[in-house]
């Protein structure tokens, strides 16, 4: 498996640059292929010129889309532009197929309207059907979420509305997202859903710890996906990786407050699609109610979650640090039918704030094989305790043990 995740995050990395490399190329070709532009006109879509006030107050959404649109059809790359100051907006689709590579730089302040009632679909900001994205500039998403965490109800109910997210990428491709603040999600920051080559880095997502359901980034059907470089800190999981992902890396994630890095929950839905080449690296997680969880709910359907990496992770004060949980949020007795296989945990140490520093409970129908734990050296900070050492549980898991084990390794 060592190999295989090697070779997997070099082909992210020579993706990635070969992406930018070609977004560059291509910019430049059309920048001097256009002969139909003015003199000093470089393809700049500024909002202000199709009538965003910036006063934070009047609804900026339909400059937003009017300069969309004339950006996505001016027959090359261009850039929309989103200059400094206060922006207010409601519901945004920037929406494809462009003719040429895209540039959304958001260098101002955007404010979702808190009017629930103004959301037809559960998300804010949505790019949609595009070849060739970047998102970038240093502003910040501000959903304001705090006007309406109020009307989650999704602890009461498994079946609740989600409110809306700030930013969803729906079938996006060949993206680059970076150095852009979320803020006050009312929902989910960013989800990602039937996106490939996917990057995103150097984000700032920032929400209270007791802020309900705003996960830093949920991604889903999406492959080859690349997080990396960025402080998440939120209500909800900093990533959660949900059905249908496929080589995924998570790497130097800075999280906390938050509920951890999570591959799901899967087994909620019929016909959710398998997850597979999931790898979490470098990552460092502070004051979390989780560290690294794999979460799957009772009495699902068959489907299957492998070649899952856990390495190189820093935990400071995380109260349950490593958790396999098969039967996450359901009082069925049925067993989960999500198959884990070939999962790794390489390199965890840091401190525990729970005794049970280790849980691996899996599914009497589907057992966990192929689980690998190695150099895990967890010391207990926690604060009442009739023991100053952590522990380990483990059931329906064939696992293997090598080099330190703090916790002590599991009887299996």
């Amino acid at each position: 498996m060592a190999v295989i995740t090697e070779r997997f995050q070099a082909k992210v990395a020579i993706l990635a640059l070969g992406l930018i490399l070609a977004l560059l190329s291509n910019f430049m070709a059309e920048a001097t292929s256009r002969r139909g532009l003015g003199e000093g006109d470089s393809g700049v879509f500024d909002v202000t010129s199709y009538g965003a006030k910036a006063d934070g107050k009047a609804d900026d959404a339909m400059a937003f889309v009017k300069a969309w649109v004339a950006a996505c059809k001016s027959g090359g790359s261009a850039k929309l532009s989103i200059p400094t100051g206060t922006y207010m907006a409601g519901p945004v689709v920037f929406q494809g197929p462009c003719k040429g590579f895209m540039t959304v730089e958001v260098q101002g302040t955007i404010k979702a309207t808190t009017d629930i009632s103004d959301y037809s679909s559960p998300e804010w900001f949505s790019f949609e059907h595009i070849d060739g994205l970047i998102v970038n500039g240093g502003g910040t998403f501000d959903g304001q979420g705090a006007a309406v965490w109020k009307y989650n109800d999704c602890k009461d109910s498994s079946d609740c509305q989600l409110l809306p997210s700030s930013i969803k990428f729906m079938a996006v491709k060949n993206a680059i997202v970076h150095e852009i603040t979320s803020l006050n999600s009312k929902s989910f920051h960013t989800h990602l859903v039937n996106c490939d080559n996917f990057t995103a880095h150097d984000l700032t997502i920032t929400a209270p710890g007791d802020s309900p359901n705003t996960d830093g980034m949920h991604i889903s059907r999406s492959n080859l996906v690349s997080v990396s470089n960025s402080q998440i800190g939120t209500g909800d999981d900093c990533v959660s990786i949900g059905q249908g992902a496929t080589q995924v890396s998570i790497q130097n994630i800075v999280c906390g407050p938050g509920h951890g890095i999570s591959v799901g929950s899967l087994g909620k839905y019929k016909d959710e699609e398998d997850v597979s080449g999931i790898s979490v690296t470098g990552c460092t997680l502070k004051g979390t109610t989780n560290g690294v969880r794999i979460k799957t709910w009772p009495g699902s359907p068959p489907s299957k979650a492998s070649s899952i990496a856990f390495e190189d992770i820093t935990m400071d004060s995380v109260k349950n640090p490593i958790i396999i949980d098969q039967n996450y949020g359901s009082s069925k007795k049925e067993p989960s039918q999500v198959k884990i296989s070939n999962v790794r945990y390489t390199n965890i140490k840091g401190t525990s704030i729970s005794p049970m520093a280790v849980s691996i409970l899996c599914s009497s129908e589907a057992p966990c094989t192929g689980i690998e734990m190695t150099d895990i050296d967890l010391q207990f900070m926690g604060k009442s305790s009739k023991s100053d050492t952590v522990s380990s549980s483990c059931s329906n898991a064939k696992i293997t043990f090598g080099g330190k084990q703090n916790p002590p390794a599991c009887d299996v």
